[in-house]
């Protein structure tokens, strides 16, 4: 070791009766290293915030770490004076940067959970919502689990110097976008021979359903869009789905399927079940990759998807990234439902995400539901799609008779018209409850969430916080839905009344009051907030089911009746695409009743908007979903363009929109954001939208992000939020 020289000079002797300090160490040059002997670049995506270094940085590779440093495995540099977190991206043999390489500090796991294909599909979800790597990889890849990723792997796992997922594992040419006319369901093109036999019993009603199972088996990529019928027996959705996923391991490729929650992927886990498809821990090739299961849980399916031993992955929002080697069928259900739209930046929804794996992996794609979202529409519409959908009579013969008790339906009834359960509902359910349960969907939780003045019908505010003021059960004095205080003493401050109303009816005063209406009956709640809380099922005795919206349990045989409470309710609203919503919450529920020659029935209660309700007694999600398309191209409204909202501080606002420079471009705004609880600030925000044609659209989605990484480089003031076609645009 080299002698080090004391410094010279005087120093401050040590004051009498103090501790003599310990000599300060001084920094010792580290060794020179020796870099790898092939490809000694690796380049990494650092795991930072600040969009300005959203691009890959280069660092030596040491021999020392020439083994461990694979692609896509977790590593240690030095950035910026500190040590982060990032991902091996890939290793060359020369380097972009001219200067000195600073090397690798470790690598954190020899395990590559960055696949390929999963790297190239996150830097394309960065880009088309106008984010950085970063933040996708954050959705994509789980935090690591170090016990868990010391366990035994299984038999059919890959060995450690040839994980799964990687680009030997996957097909050539997978970057290549399917031709749509080639790869539709019910195409008169030429397919090839499927390995296996295909048995499609579950889609046998649906017009193209046993065409695409077998254009999957076959290795093809067909892209369809699937109106669902039933919710129950041989036909019902969750069959469907698990024998379109065994055509897919039938034609030797592993399937994705992606699901609103636990409940559905339990669904779908027992339907694959009953296809001969176990999960993993039972020899079969199923992996449950759900974050509620807990982080070993959800690392241990993300591993054994990555290692080849899980050929099929079932799971919520973050599985839409899940490394399935070869894949060849990617499926999202209910994709209108708003778990599947990412709450983090950059804000991506599973539809999109999964249509852009379609395109890079070169996979078939299936958006189910038993409505149809606009944006689904306009895939069929535009091309990129073919409809799988039931002919008429088959929709008539699979489906409830459908009702809606509005003012003019029920004017006969006189005064009792007003009633919350009119009398050709209230006898409907008694005849239905002779032969099984009855659903009633509700569409508010709780007891009385809402509350109004008695006399002029104003909302009753909290006088601490003006927030709602509502009853929980068993209260006879309202509290703030915000705050929680008592409003002892309330009176209205636009007329002195101290009288209260109720405005809203949730769930459990429903079930309180149907309990009254039917003495003797068994009267179960079910929902996020009861007691009990959510029913995954229901057996098939006569019973009240009470339940909000998606949160209807299933009855083996389906309910005897549906009764669909307040749709003027369900179907009110401002926002962009309330009235399919609607519909598809209303769709949900009538799909778990049994069909009309079995006695089935559907009532929908209230005066919800016309072209819903008259959608739901046609059973024509499609048609309105249409109709709302063209109301959107010709108001210039998302999917029919490409719009960026850019939320945040006025001055911050404007210095991004100086940067951004598009063809076709048209600025709305900005304009003042209201304040979530009304209350005015001295700097509100504001918010802009940037609109342009869908060819145009990648180009905007650039050239925000520039603005926003020369912002963020600048460190200028003020926050900034974007967000790329998102659902409260008006």
């Amino acid at each position: 070791m080299a002698h080090v020289s004391a410094p010279t000079g005087p120093e401050q002797p040590t004051l009498a009766g103090l501790a003599v300090p310990a000599p300060r160490r001084r920094p010792r040059t580290p060794p020179s290293l020796t870099p790898a002997s092939s490809l000694p670049v690796a380049r990494v995506c650092v795991d930072l915030a600040p969009p300005h270094l959203d691009r890959t940085f280069e660092y030596l590779v040491p021999e020392s770490l020439d083994a461990a440093a694979r692609p896509g495995v977790r590593v240690k540099v030095r950035f910026a004076g500190q040590d982060v977190d990032g991902w091996l991206l890939e290793r060359v043999a020369d380097a972009d940067h001219t200067g000195r390489l600073l090397p690798l500090r470790r690598v954190v796991s020899s395990e590559p959970v960055l696949a390929p294909a999963v790297a190239r599909l996150a830097r394309a979800v960065a880009d088309r919502w106008a984010g950085t790597l970063a933040d996708v990889l954050r959705l994509a890849v789980p935090p690591r689990h170090a016990r868990v990723e010391g366990e035994r792997r299984s038999a059919g796992g890959a060995p450690d110097d040839s994980p799964a997922g990687t680009d030997a594992t996957r097909p050539a040419g997978g970057d290549a976008v399917p031709s749509t006319d080639a790869t539709a369901p019910g195409s008169t093109a030429s397919a090839p021979t499927a390995s296996a036999a295909v048995d499609p019993t579950a889609w046998a009603p649906y017009r193209g359903g046993p065409a695409f199972c077998r254009h999957v088996a076959a290795g093809g990529a067909p892209r369809a869009v699937w109106s669902a019928l039933t919710a129950v027996g041989e036909h019902r959705w969750a069959a469907a789905v698990a024998q379109a996923v065994a055509a897919c391991l039938a034609g030797g490729r592993g399937a994705l399927v992606v699901l609103p929650d636990a409940r559905d992927v339990d669904r779908v886990c027992a339907a694959l079940a009953e296809a001969g498809l176990a999960g993993v821990a039972e020899g079969g090739p199923v992996a449950r990759l759900v974050a509620e299961d807990g982080p070993a849980a959800r690392y241990r399916a993300f591993l054994a998807a990555l290692r080849g031993a899980a050929r099929v992955v079932v799971g919520t929002r973050a599985s839409a990234f899940a490394p399935v080697g070869d894949l060849g069928l990617a499926v999202v259900w209910d994709d209108g439902d708003g778990q599947h739209a990412e709450p983090r930046a950059p804000y991506p929804h599973v539809r999109e995400v999964l249509a852009l794996r379609s395109e890079l992996e070169g996979c078939a794609l299936l958006v189910g539901a038993h409505g149809r979202t606009v944006e689904a529409q306009h895939l069929v519409e535009s091309g990129w799609a073919r409809e799988v959908a039931a002919d008429r009579p088959v929709v008539r013969a699979s489906t409830p008779r459908v009702r809606a008790l509005t003012s003019v339906e029920l004017a006969r009834e006189g005064p009792a018209a007003a009633a919350r359960l009119p009398g050709p509902a209230w006898r409907a359910m008694k005849d239905a409850l002779a032969s099984g349960p009855v659903l009633v969907q509700t569409p508010r939780a709780g007891y009385v969430p809402v509350l109004a003045c008695g006399r002029c019908r104003a909302s009753a505010r909290c006088t601490a916080c003006h927030g709602p003021l509502g009853l929980t059960r068993g209260s006879t004095t309202p509290s703030c839905g915000w705050c929680g205080r008592l409003a002892t003493g309330w009176r209205c401050g636009e007329c002195d009344a101290t009288v209260l109303r109720s405005v809203r009816v949730g769930s459990e005063r429903t079930a309180e009051e149907l309990g009254r209406a039917f003495p003797g009956a068994t009267v179960r709640v079910s929902g996020a907030r009861a007691a009990g809380g959510v029913l995954a099922s229901v057996p098939d005795r006569p019973a009240l089911v009470v339940a909000t919206p998606g949160a209807e349990p299933d009855a083996p045989s389906g309910y005897a009746a549906a009764v669909l409470l307040d749709a003027a309710v369900a179907s009110a609203g401002t926002r962009l695409g309330a009235e399919p919503d609607a519909l598809r919450r209303w769709l949900a529920a009538a799909a778990l009743v049994r069909p009309a020659a079995d006695g089935g029935q559907v009532l929908l209660v209230g005066d919800g908007l016309v072209r819903p309700t008259q959608a739901l007694v046609r059973w024509d999600p499609a048609g309105l979903a249409s109709r709302e398309l063209a109301e959107r191209a010709e108001l210039r409204l998302p999917p029919a363009v490409r719009v960026v909202a850019v939320t945040g501080a006025r001055d911050a606002v404007g210095a991004v929109l100086a940067r951004v420079d598009v063809p076709d471009l048209e600025v709305l705004g900005p304009v003042p954001v209201d304040a979530a609880d009304g209350a005015a600030t001295l700097d509100p925000e504001v918010r802009a939208l940037l609109r342009v044609p869908l060819p145009a659209g990648r180009a905007l989605a650039h050239a925000v992000a520039a603005s926003v990484a020369v912002r963020s480089a600048r460190r200028e003031g003020g926050a900034v939020r974007v967000e790329v076609d998102p659902a409260d645009v008006v």
